[in-house]
């Protein structure tokens, strides 16, 4: 039996695209397949509420998947969505890009244990402020903050202000979740 492989960021950027998703933390290779279309709208309508709330308040800018965000050489994530300031967007360079402010995953079945516990643990670990686990089939979102034990479960609506922002993002969670 062969040793397990302890996988880097390297290998995995070296790995060929075949519609997977690969990441790694901490030496674990996560694959998983392409997301289904429930979570693609969720998260859709969820990219166009932060996306238009941070061009009226452009302190911070809204990334998405495919990315490379790593902080060690055995992690490189791709979350969902991400906040970052915008004077890391603006060296457009993947390795500077680290001050994640939000972090989004939408749960898909292939994804809900990582999504939940692996990057769960690794975000609170490199202190992002907010991490959001949505789940479209709970129609609930998990709010977790960098020292939280047990995240807040919010059923109807999601505020959050960007650092620097005047105003409060709210999503109205029916809303996000209405059927297509």
């Amino acid at each position: 039996m062969a040793a397990p492989v302890y996988w880097t960021a390297d290998m995995v950027r070296a790995l060929p695209d075949d519609g997977n998703r690969y990441e790694v933390v901490w030496g674990e290779l996560l694959v998983t397949p392409a997301p289904r279309p429930w979570h693609q709208i969720v998260l859709a309508r969820l990219q166009l509420a932060l996306g238009n709330h941070l061009d009226r308040h452009p302190t911070s800018y809204l990334l998405a998947s495919p990315a490379d965000i790593s902080w060690s050489p055995d992690v490189l994530v791709q979350p969902d969505l991400f906040v970052v300031p915008i004077g890391e967007v603006r060296t457009l360079e993947w390795n500077r890009i680290k001050g994640l402010i939000l972090a989004v995953e939408v749960l898909s079945p292939s994804t809900a244990r990582y999504d939940r516990f692996t990057k769960r643990r690794l975000y609170q670990q490199v202190g992002i402020p907010h991490y959001w686990v949505v789940d479209p089939e709970a129609r609930a979102v998990e709010v977790w903050t960098p020292d939280a034990t047990l995240p807040v479960i919010e059923r109807e609506r999601l505020t959050w202000t960007a650092p620097g922002d005047a105003a409060p993002l709210t999503i109205d969670l029916a809303e996000l979740f209405r059927p297509v």
